[in-house]
């Protein structure tokens, strides 16, 4: 067990890729630089599908149509056609947390294991609520809101604006880390065999979960802003 929390503290520390030798030296983490890859490789794999694209389209080609439309489709439907503006940035941000939760099968680190990136995600999440709050509502109405459907709440309303980007960002974050902690605790107890299924689960299927989770709950909000 005390492997276990030594090797738990060592996955919660931010650790220095390299420096930038500007400044005085600027850090880039481990996690910046996964990002970097995980980036390479969504803009590759676009690249491949929407290479030589014609009229008919191709095998290639309605793969990425299909996909579009996939997404344009689940977020459209919470969103309606007033939210149809946020879609690509909530697919892109589905993108990556899918890619950035899976990559751990090829070795690296995830980097929704770094509680940065997650707090970063979830606030840039939250400015995009109240954004579409204020751009449908006009700033007036949108301070009004506050004091729906009486202003004795209003406190709590505000309160609420701090409160859904820490629930976004420890959502994402301990469900990554719960699930390192469960791998580690069942390698642990059984070494052979039982953990290749677990490995499948947690980091295939709860990743891809955990994804799906935190768009949605972003696009339930950003409807909830817009109403």
């Amino acid at each position: 067990m005390e492997a276990l929390a030594e090797e738990l503290m060592d996955e919660l520390q931010c650790k220095t890729a390299f420096e930038i030798p500007l400044f005085g030296g600027i850090p880039i983490s481990e996690s910046v630089v996964v990002t970097w890859v995980i980036m390479a490789m969504i803009l590759i794999i676009c690249r491949i599908l929407v290479y030589d694209m014609k009229t008919i389209p191709g095998g290639r080609q309605a793969a990425a149509e299909i996909i579009v439309l996939k997404l344009y489709g689940f977020f459209g439907d919470i969103l309606g056609k007033n939210g149809a503006r946020y879609i690509p940035y909530l697919a892109t941000v589905a993108i990556y947390i899918g890619f950035a939760n899976l990559i751990g099968l090829l070795g690296f680190k995830p980097p929704t294991k770094d509680l940065n990136v997650t707090a970063a995600l979830s606030v840039m999440s939250i400015v995009l609520i109240e954004f579409a709050g204020i751009r449908e509502k006009g700033v007036k109405k949108w301070l009004k809101s506050f004091a729906e459907p009486i202003p004795i709440i209003a406190p709590i309303n505000i309160l609420e604006v701090f409160i859904r980007p820490l629930s976004l960002c420890m959502r994402l974050f301990g469900n990554v880390l719960g699930a390192f902690v469960v791998m580690e605790l069942i390698k642990i107890i059984v070494p052979v065999i039982v953990p290749v299924p677990f490995s499948c689960y947690f980091d295939i299927f709860d990743g891809l979960i955990q994804a799906y989770v935190f768009v949605f709950l972003t696009s339930l909000f950003i409807s909830e802003a817009i109403e």
